[in-house]
Parts: structure tokens; C-alpha cells; sequence
């Protein structure tokens, strides 16, 4: 999967038990053992230490003390090894499932969060993933696609941030809870609509998304626009984009349109990494309860029908909502929270996901040069 350089300074006696320790602990979202997954990197022994270095192909930062408690209990049991000293490490490499398309400056992986229609959580599911993968160690931005609602100003609390231009080329992005972020909602004035005709629009996203000085970034969200039309179109074939989240609720009609955008994808070769289920259940403040006001198991069924993963089933719950209105979402206002918990195993899937479908087309182009 990795083509991370390796030092292993140990001898081949203790070397080989070693190795075989670590690819028994299979990580939970690649698949894999770490050694075959290639997240080690570094092996040494200093008396009875033995220092050890991982280096992960996604996010996972709030999961290493575990990580490194597991692996130390696993590795004490060899009589050279008193204690185990970790590094870890997350080095995402560029990588678009659209190889045609030049990248964006500093930016390295993109994803497109979208749903086949609107009312369904999508930017605010954008706005937790983004949060959730920051969370998780990396360097995220986001940028706002919607040119006929942006709402991403008002749920990052930044609704008066107006973009300057330090060289005449280029606008500065707005910082928010430790993320960039760019919308055309910058740039209108008050309850300004925007009316654009498609072209229109899609231009100016085009300017948007490659005008900004974007800092140095792992991933960049787009929040894209709600349905299958043109304007989606146009950014499915202009953008790097590296993999798709689509975003669903349990209806039936939401999950119908679910599925338009998860064939619009599919046809211009952009993998879907997966499905969200929001409003999946309502938890009872009281008594705990669990119902399902807009059905079950669609996300499950549709995630089997195109065999893609089930990201995540979110709750409907009024502090989200309450959140996103007062421009401090749940990632960042609550973070200890069971919702935000589902949104950071959300982002590590996601991640994984994308070193996944980077690895299988790595090695698709390796056996097509071998023929």
C-alpha cells in the first residue's frame, strides 16, 4: 500500500518475530496488518527499548494511545523487549482519481461531499467531516460549492470574512476552528442571491476553488451543490477530485435521488468512498428511546447495492442543528460527545477509504505497464 522508506536495525533473529507481531495487529480500516499495510517505517533496539515508528496513509491521531498500548502488550512478550518507544506518523500522498486533471496548488487529496437533493444535512455533514478529519491530525480546508445558498460562513461562525487579494492574482481563504475555508458567500453582500445561469456558476467556482491561496493541505471538503445537474457535472469533470461522499437520509425519495448522485460519480470515473445516513435515528432526551422517524437500514441498502461502505449513521438531534446555527459545530463544541465521536470514525473511514482506492490504482497502472 505505502512506498514509505523502511530502516530496520535489528537483528534477523529478533527481526523476524518482530514483524510478524505487527502484521497480526490488523488495522481496522485498512484491512490489513501493519506491516503489510506498509505503515511501518522504523525499527531499532536500545537496550531492552525497542523504538518503533508507524507512519498512517489517513487520519487517525485520537486513536495512537490505544494503538501504541496494543502493540506494547503484543510485543512485551519477546524476552528482548522491556518497552516499546512509538513515533506515528500521517503522510498522505497527492492523489485524484482523475489523473488528466492538474492539481490544486497545495492541496493533496479532494473530497466531494454531495446529495441527490437538499435538506438532507449535506453541509453540515461537510462542515463535521472537515472538522472531524482536523481532528484527527491532518490539514483540512473546505470550500463552499454552493453558489445559491452558501451556508458554510454562518455554520464556521465567520459570516463577515471578506477575501483579500495580497497580489491581484489570488484571495486569502478564511481560518476557522483550525481549518481553511472559502465561499462565495464571502463575497456577497448581505441576503444577496446569487442568480447565475449554470456556466455562470460553474465558473465561479472554477475561480474559487484554484484563486484561493490555500495553505498547505492534506484534504479539501467541497460542500457541493444539492442535486445531479450541470453545474455538479462540470465540477465531476474539471476537478481533481480524489473521491465522493454522498450524503443520504432514510426516505425513500431522499435515498432515490441518493442514487443519481452516486451513478453521476460512477460515470466519470470517481470512486464513491462511501454513504452517510443522517437523520437516521432520534434519540428521547428522557428515557433514551430509539426511533426512526424516516425509516431504516436505507444507507445499509443502498451502501450493499453498489457495494460501497456505510460510513456512518448520524442522529437527529436538535444541539447539531442548534450548533451549526451559532457557527460552533459539534466537532468543535462538543468534542468529547457521542456525535462527534460518529463524525472523527467517519473522517478515519473516509481517509482509509482514499488510501485504499490510491493504493488499487496504483497497482492497476503497475500491471498494465507489466503488460
Amino acid at each position: 500500500m505505502s512506498s514509505i522508506q523502511t530502516d530496520y536495525r535489528l537483528n534477523d533473529d529478533l527481526l523476524e518475530p518482530v514483524l510478524a507481531i505487527l502484521d497480526s495487529f490488523v488495522d481496522p480500516y485498512l484491512s490489513k496488518g501493519l506491516v503489510s499495510a506498509g505503515c511501518v517505517n522504523k525499527l531499532a533496539l536500545e537496550g531492552k527499548r525497542l523504538l518503533l515508528g508507524l507512519v498512517y496513509p489517513y487520519p487517525c491521531m485520537t486513536q495512537y494511545r490505544d494503538t501504541v498500548m496494543a502493540l506494547t502488550n503484543k510485543l512485551a512478550v519477546l524476552d528482548a523487549i522491556d518497552e516499546v518507544e512509538c513515533e506515528i506518523d500521517f503522510q498522505p500522498k497527492v492523489y485524484s482519481a482523475l489523473s488528466a486533471i492538474a492539481p490544486i496548488a497545495n492541496v493533496k487529496q479532494v473530497i466531494a461531499v454531495a446529495s441527490g437533493k437538499g435538506g438532507v444535512g449535506k453541509s453540515t455533514t461537510a462542515v463535521n467531516l472537515a472538522l472531524a478529519l482536523a481532528a484527527e491530525g491532518a490539514q483540512v480546508g473546505i470550500l463552499d460549492a454552493d453558489i445559491y445558498g452558501p451556508s458554510v460562513p454562518m455554520m464556521l461562525g465567520i459570516p463577515n470574512f471578506k477575501p483579500v487579494s495580497p497580489d491581484g492574482k489570488h484571495m486569502t481563504a478564511a481560518s476557522a476552528h483550525g481549518i481553511a475555508a472559502q465561499s462565495i458567500g464571502f463575497m456577497l453582500s448581505g441576503d444577496e442571491a446569487a442568480v447565475w445561469r449554470g456556466p455562470m456558476a460553474a465558473g465561479a467556482l472554477a475561480q474559487l476553488l484554484n484563486e484561493t491561496q490555500w495553505p498547505e493541505l492534506d484534504y479539501l471538503v467541497i460542500d457541493m451543490p444539492p442535486g445531479t445537474g450541470d453545474i455538479q457535472l462540470t465540477l465531476s469533470q474539471k476537478v481533481p477530485v480524489s473521491g465522493a461522499v454522498i450524503v443520504t437520509t432514510p426516505q425513500d425519495i431522499a435515498l432515490a435521488d441518493a442514487q443519481k448522485g452516486i451513478n453521476m460519480f460512477q460515470k466519470v470515473n470517481i470512486p464513491v468512498l462511501g454513504i452517510v445516513e443522517n437523520m437516521s435515528f432520534h434519540l428521547c432526551p428522557e428515557c433514551g428511546h430509539k426511533e426512526h422517524p424516516f425509516g431504516t437500514h436505507g444507507g445499509s441498502k443502498m451502501a450493499e447495492r453498489y457495494n460501497v461502505p456505510l460510513l456512518g449513521a448520524l442522529p437527529l438531534h436538535i444541539n447539531i442543528r442548534e450548533a451549526m446555527d451559532i457557527g460552533s459545530p459539534t466537532v468543535v463544541a462538543d468534542p468529547d460527545s457521542e456525535v462527534a465521536a460518529l463524525y472523527r470514525e467517519i473522517a478515519r473511514k473516509v481517509g482509509a477509504e482514499l488510501a485504499l482506492k490510491q493504493s488499487q490504482k496504483a497497482v492497476s497502472i503497475s500491471m498494465s505497464d507489466d503488460e
